[in-house]
């Protein structure tokens, strides 16, 4: 998934406030879906979420602007406390009920449906991460990887993106 095709899942979903919101929540923090139920009102305006999960806990900090949309959302929704992301029965959101609603949304995105999933966004997230920071040790680290080597898997580049690389290095005279 590469960030304009990002941007115009974003731009579809822009009616449906709570899958846009799911997505840049996903897409903006690195968490895995399973995760977005430790979204509680509480960790929002703390600003941060502990996630405790295989014996490691890990604390996602929240963006600034999401930390707001997530707020204004949950009092527009009248949810005052407890998981942000929630069914209309108050259960929290499940993994199938997020893919379906990302799935609908790509003849209007214009993305190829095979690329709509949660754990693109997070792979996006750790791409764009990398990019900027070029810390893979930090980026496991948020990601909650207990391996570097899972981490490089999310930041692996083509072979395509490779050669432009190596071709610019202008090193063959």
């Amino acid at each position: 998934l590469t960030k304009a095709e990002y941007l115009r899942l974003l731009q579809a979903s822009k009616n449906q406030q709570q899958l846009n919101l799911v997505i840049q929540t996903i897409c903006g923090t690195g968490i895995r879906v399973s995760e977005l139920r430790y979204f509680t009102v509480e960790a929002i305006e703390r600003g941060s979420v502990v996630i405790q999960c295989k014996n490691k806990t890990r604390t996602i900090l929240i963006p600034g602007k999401l930390k707001r949309m997530l707020l204004d959302y949950s009092k527009k929704e009248k949810i005052l406390s407890g998981t942000v992301f929630i069914t209309k029965y108050g259960n929290p959101l499940d993994r199938s009920n997020i893919w379906s609603q990302m799935k609908a949304l790509c003849r209007t995105a214009q993305v190829n449906a095979s690329k709509v999933f949660p754990h693109n966004l997070r792979k996006l997230f750790a791409r764009t991460f990398y990019k900027i920071e070029k810390d893979i040790a930090k980026l496991a680290d948020i990601l909650g990887h207990g391996s570097i080597e899972t981490t490089r898997i999310y930041i692996m580049t083509t072979g395509q993106e490779h050669r432009r690389k190596i071709e610019r290095l202008g090193l063959v005279q």
